[in-house]
């Protein structure tokens, strides 16, 4: 008896897994060699750091390029679509569970060990071993050293940042509409929008953090306030880096034609992927500059 079964496309062996993790061990070392050289020690690394981030777009761009052509040829069936969705709903799942652990080191520097350090609980010794202007308030503005900064306030430019992003989650949501009724003008322009207003976050967000060392003193030097602010804000930024990537080329591939109102996953995941750093930022915005 015969029987249809449904295709399922499986690539021939891919370079590209390999040649992304190698970029990201660039980018983790020339990022490490990079502070140790501002912090005074070490050699410069952002040599090294530049390089990995080179080869990361390379690969991103190349890696897309392969699956828009197996896309284009036909080889993908619905099964493989449903395997994209799971893929990227759980992609996004470990990213979550990934700012999850930096906002837990927050939470743990905040509630318990400022305030152990401070004397709360079962220490009684915090005297004897701390400089004697230690204050258990957060954030922590002097370092052991004596040294000062200050904390990043939420008016100026983290609000205008977050309005920016708010405003891109919205013109992606009415570019998602335009696509699901065929409405490629539309599409163009809100599509266009979100690219813009993430290319602007990021030069914003430069600017702040040049703002924080030139004028506040914030480093990553800065204590523990000042290691939790660039790491979250930081690797943040690194993602919505990303999503500002991914957009560009889903734009790009709108303006070649691709997608569908019924077959336009590419798009979709984008889209996820874009609420997904708006919500990291809304998170961010009220526990790391508001609270």
């Amino acid at each position: 008896m015969n029987q249809n079964y449904e295709k399922y496309y499986v690539p021939a062996e891919s370079p590209w897994p390999i040649v992304g993790a190698i970029a990201m061990f660039l980018i983790a070392v020339g990022a490490g060699l990079t502070v140790m050289q501002v912090s005074g020690e070490g050699s410069s690394g952002q040599y090294v750091l530049y390089l990995g981030i080179a080869i990361l777009i390379y690969m991103v761009f190349s890696w897309f390029r392969n699956v828009i052509e197996e896309s284009h040829k036909g080889l993908y069936s619905a099964q493989m679509d449903r395997s994209f969705r799971q893929g990227m709903s759980w992609f996004i799942f470990s990213e979550v569970m990934f700012f999850m652990a930096f906002f837990g080191a927050l939470f743990y520097a905040r509630m318990i060990s400022v305030p152990w350090l401070g004397g709360a609980g079962n220490n009684a010794m915090t005297n004897e071993v701390l400089w004697p202007t230690f204050e258990a308030v957060w954030p922590l503005l002097t370092t052991p050293a004596g040294e000062t900064t200050q904390a990043m306030g939420w008016q100026g430019l983290p609000l205008i940042n977050t309005l920016i992003l708010l405003t891109s989650s919205v013109t992606i949501h009415f570019a998602h509409v335009a696509i699901e009724n065929n409405k490629r003008g539309a599409l163009k322009v809100f599509l266009s929008l979100t690219v813009l207003l993430g290319v602007i976050f990021l030069g914003l967000q430069v600017y702040e953090y040049m703002h924080a060392y030139q004028d506040l003193g914030l480093t990553l030097d800065a204590g523990v306030y000042g290691n939790t602010f660039f790491l979250l804000t930081g690797f943040h930024g690194m993602h919505v880096t990303l999503g500002t990537i991914i957009l560009f080329v889903v734009l790009l591939r709108i303006f070649k034609g691709h997608f569908t109102s019924e077959k336009h996953f590419a798009f979709q995941a984008a889209a996820w992927y874009w609420h997904f750093v708006d919500v990291v930022w809304l998170c961010l915005f009220v526990f790391v500059y508001v609270l």
